[in-house]
């Protein structure tokens, strides 16, 4: 799998993942949703450079301008709930692309620190031969991406698949690695310490859902 490390140089991301780590700021939700949507511009921009283009040339009023657009049909998908204020921001970029939807949770069966992962809801379109942009905030443990990509890919087989994260375990990425084909992609906007015993990122941000649309029951 190769992976891409989008914060090892300093920039503006920097900045925006700083401030979805605030406690201070986490009490607005709508600016918490706003730098997550700016994190997914950014990231939308950087994997932007590694699908395949092709030449056209362009009308202006004065004359004909050669360029290039892209040449890959994107199916972006995400998993619900945290993954819709993400997905936005990849939107804003890629505003050709069909859109998924899919919820996945952790099942805690005996109401501990075990879990299964269930995958439940899904609202995507075609992915076969297309690329196929899988995205959720965090990357904790892996088994939610993963049991999401084996649903997907049951029926179907895209041209290449990219995985985007904001905040990643190094966990969860061996799991995807141990996981995952050598030829997937996964984009990760900063790499965190740990798990801790319940499988939270640890430092993390929290619960991306709650804090982006209020906690759940």
């Amino acid at each position: 799998m190769q992976i891409h490390y989008l914060s090892e140089k300093n920039s503006v991301l920097n900045h925006f993942l700083g401030q979805i780590r605030n406690v201070n700021v986490q009490n607005d939700s709508m600016r918490f949703r706003r730098n997550i949507e700016r994190i997914g511009e950014i990231m939308a921009y950087e994997m932007s450079k590694n699908l395949n283009y092709r030449a056209v040339e362009i009308q202006t009023p004065l004359g004909i301008k050669k360029t290039t657009e892209i040449d890959d049909e994107l199916v972006l998908c995400s998993i619900l709930r945290a993954g819709l204020s993400l997905h936005l921001g990849f939107l804003n970029y890629f505003d050709n692309v069909e859109n998924g939807f899919v919820s996945a949770y952790r099942h805690h069966y005996n109401n501990d620190a075990a879990f299964d992962i269930k995958v439940e809801y899904q609202a995507v379109p075609k992915i076969d031969k297309k690329n196929l942009i899988l995205i959720d905030p965090m990357l904790a443990t892996g088994q939610s991406m993963v049991a999401v990509l084996n649903k997907l890919l049951e029926k179907e087989t895209p041209k290449e698949i990219h995985i985007a994260v904001v905040i990643a375990a190094p966990e969860g990425i061996a799991y995807l690695q141990e996981q995952l084909p050598d030829n997937y992609h996964l984009w990760i906007a900063t790499l965190d310490e740990r798990l801790d015993a319940k499988n939270y990122i640890v430092p993390g941000i929290g619960d991306a859902g709650d804090l982006a649309y209020g906690r759940k029951l």
